[in-house]
């Protein structure tokens, strides 16, 4: 049985057809020194990564979409004075199980550090969900920060994270961005990016937070077929309206700046400064909503409160203050 070859070895098949053309497996084949038997192989084990190639008789193979490999030296060159001098490492891999595993286990010493990665094979999402990381298709970034203390009211972390990357996605030319409590980026009603945010108490008190951000950027319906709800991408968007598309380096800059300088608002001022704006994005925002935790409750969503919490007005009047739970939007409350 043939051995897998490692993904180092496997790069420049994807190189090579990153373009988006065809290309012949005669060529393919000859560039890699292999036999056309083998560079079948070869293919069937990059498409594993997530990558959707089409292949036809008499011209070859092609990627489905181009191909954007990110560059870790471009995205530190386009960060802000104030960011680059903050971060302190900036990385690129090429698979990883987790990007945020990744970042659990190195060392606090050297934070804020940011790894981005091209795919993920175990990428995980709210509640232990998988998280879809097809290759090359979209950003998959963690970035380690540690506070001096524990900060007050850190569950409204992943709403000042929200709040950071819309306003990124704002500068890249992405109109239309609305976050969904507590952790979901949305076009109307389809998904566009998830966070995920891990923290952990160091010695002295000390606490470290990874934070976890899956943007759909640029993945095809091939690599989105089958998850369960909607959703949507940068680049769909962006084409929907006639805009031209982001480069995915590009967003890699505008979305780690913004988190960095989120990031030391927020360790400064808490969640005050970013609660205007969280409200104004705010996709529940007078809609009628069902939360499914620990009881299930169902009313009209009102905002959030200063602690992060999603405040629920049920038929009674009562209001409710949420602080975990599975949110599904139903009709527009003038509608339901």
């Amino acid at each position: 049985m043939t051995r897998a070859l490692d993904d180092a070895a496997l790069l420049p098949l994807a190189d090579a057809l990153a373009a988006g053309d065809w290309v012949s497996g005669e060529a393919l084949a000859a560039t890699a020194g292999v036999s056309r038997a083998a560079l079948a192989k070869r293919i069937a084990q990059i498409e594993a990564w997530g990558l959707d190639i089409e292949a036809r008789p008499g011209l070859g193979y092609r990627l489905t979409a181009p191909l954007e490999r990110l560059d870790a030296a471009a995205i530190r060159v386009g960060l802000s004075p104030a960011s680059a001098a903050r971060l302190a490492g900036l990385d690129v891999a090429l698979r990883v199980d987790s990007t945020n595993q990744r970042l659990i286990e190195a060392a606090s010493a050297n934070d804020p550090q940011a790894l981005f990665a091209e795919a993920q094979t175990a990428g995980r999402g709210r509640r232990g969900r998988d998280w879809r990381s097809p290759f090359g298709a979209n950003l998959y970034l963690s970035l380690a920060w540690s506070f001096a203390g524990w900060p007050p009211k850190l569950g409204t972390l992943p709403l000042a994270v929200g709040v950071a990357t819309a306003r990124a996605l704002a500068v890249s030319g992405l109109s239309g961005v609305q976050l969904k409590w507590p952790n979901d980026l949305r076009i109307g009603d389809a998904k566009l990016g998830g966070i995920l945010i891990e923290s952990r108490s160091e010695i002295g008190g000390a606490c470290r937070v990874i934070i976890g951000l899956g943007l759909n950027v640029a993945m095809t319906a091939g690599q989105g077929a089958n998850l369960e709800q909607a959703w949507t991408s940068v680049h769909a968007t962006q084409l929907a309206v006639g805009r031209p598309t982001a480069t995915r380096n590009a967003l890699a800059t505008a979305v780690l700046d913004s988190l960095l300088a989120a990031l030391a608002q927020f360790e400064q001022d808490g969640f005050a400064s970013f609660l205007a704006d969280w409200n104004r994005l705010d996709l529940a925002a007078g809609r009628a909503v069902r939360i499914e935790g620990a009881t299930t409750l169902e009313g009209r969503a009102c905002g959030i409160d200063p602690d992060g919490a999603l405040i629920v007005e049920s038929a009674d009047g009562q209001r409710h203050h949420v602080h975990a739970g599975e949110v599904s939007l139903r009709l527009p409350a003038a509608a339901a």
